[in-house]
């Protein structure tokens, strides 16, 4: 069996998402800057249905059984239902739609916009008459990107900023933190047992943080060099654009502007596997839900501007089960290895 095969009919500009199914590892969904929202049968390789915004598609999520959420620069929040072809724009926002996802413990779906606000949406509530939209709740700089565990709520936005919600009261900041990277946060995602979560940054460091404020636990956090390589004595150093979670053993895949995707260790903090480039940069990555399939979006994230790249590809790569696990230490030798291949 082939570990590694490009989907079929992949869209034909930037790519901003690849999602896939929670319960259905063979069902994934691409939004991209082409304006469309597409679901592909990945045991197939075939396109299965396809909807569109009209502007460019900056994420997507999956709701429940078949619903869809997207949004982007047209700053609606639509949902799709793939099953019944029904489509709802749930409201929109002053600005675009930069990232969502959806919380199977509210049944609900939350959004994270330019204008500086997050959105907590119901598609059952109400009626169009009455809206879909729970609550909006203002923060103080645009939000690049967030993502919800059981209850928690993390938003990362500019100026280095992360916000801790409980969904529950979403009035009430939990936690208000600085960013431990330096510079503009790309992408966070929540750690699959819940207890915190990595961000990455545009200048080519991962951050591992832990919910927990006590004084222990915040002794565990730590942020690492990624995404670099010397060309004629030249540090290069690349956006890591992407992070995702492994949903059985809580390891985590990085992808960067490099066109690398690294499988890290986080517990252990050492870097598992470093897979041969790819022919543009990593826009977005996603586990299946049986860990077994990694996709990755190959598509040039214009960190350089203008210029000609390789066409806009998702590979989809099979993972074994052994590449993905962590590396077990004793808790004795666990501090003293800990920067073994990791370096601050």
């Amino acid at each position: 069996m082939a570990t590694e095969y490009e989907l079929f009919e992949p869209p034909n500009d930037g790519i901003s998402a690849v999602v896939f199914h929670p319960s259905k590892p063979e069902v994934l969904m691409v939004s991209s800057w082409d304006k469309s929202v597409a679901l592909y049968d990945t045991a197939r390789n075939q396109q299965t249905a396809k909807y569109s915004h009209n502007a460019p598609v900056l994420d997507c999520c999956f709701g429940e059984g078949m619903e869809a959420y997207s949004g982007g620069l047209d700053k609606t929040v639509r949902m799709h239902d793939f099953t019944s072809g029904k489509d709802i724009v749930l409201g929109s926002h002053d600005d675009t739609v930069r990232a969502m996802a959806f919380s199977t413990a509210n049944n609900f779906l939350v959004t994270g916009s330019w204008d500086k606000t997050i959105g907590t949406w119901d598609h059952r509530a109400g009626g169009v008459e009455h809206g879909h939209n729970l609550g909006k709740y203002n923060q103080p700089e645009k939000i690049f990107s967030l993502d919800v565990c059981d209850q928690k709520l993390v938003v990362a936005m500019a100026g280095r900023h992360v916000f801790i919600y409980d969904l529950r009261n979403m009035k009430e900041t939990l936690q208000r933190r600085e960013s431990s990277l330096k510079y503009q946060t790309r992408m966070v995602r929540c750690m699959k047992d819940g207890q915190g979560y990595a961000s990455s940054s545009i200048e080519g460091r991962v951050a591992v943080e832990f919910f927990d404020p006590s004084p222990e636990s915040q002794a565990k956090k730590y942020a690492f060099k990624c995404h670099r390589k010397t060309i004629d004595g030249v540090e290069m150093i690349y956006p890591v654009n992407a992070l995702a979670y492994h949903p059985i053993h809580g390891t985590f895949a990085s992808g960067g502007a490099d066109g690398v995707v690294t499988l890290w260790d986080g517990f252990n903090k050492k870097r598992l596997r470093q897979y041969n480039p790819y022919p543009a940069s990593i826009a977005s990555l996603a586990w299946s839900c049986d860990g077994k399939t990694l996709a990755v979006a190959s598509s040039y994230t214009f960190e350089e501007g203008e210029k000609d790249h390789a066409p806009d590809q998702v590979f989809l790569r099979s993972i074994a089960d052994h590449e993905a696990k962590p590396k077990t230490l004793p808790p004795s030798s666990a501090s003293s290895a800990a920067v073994a291949g990791l370096s601050k």
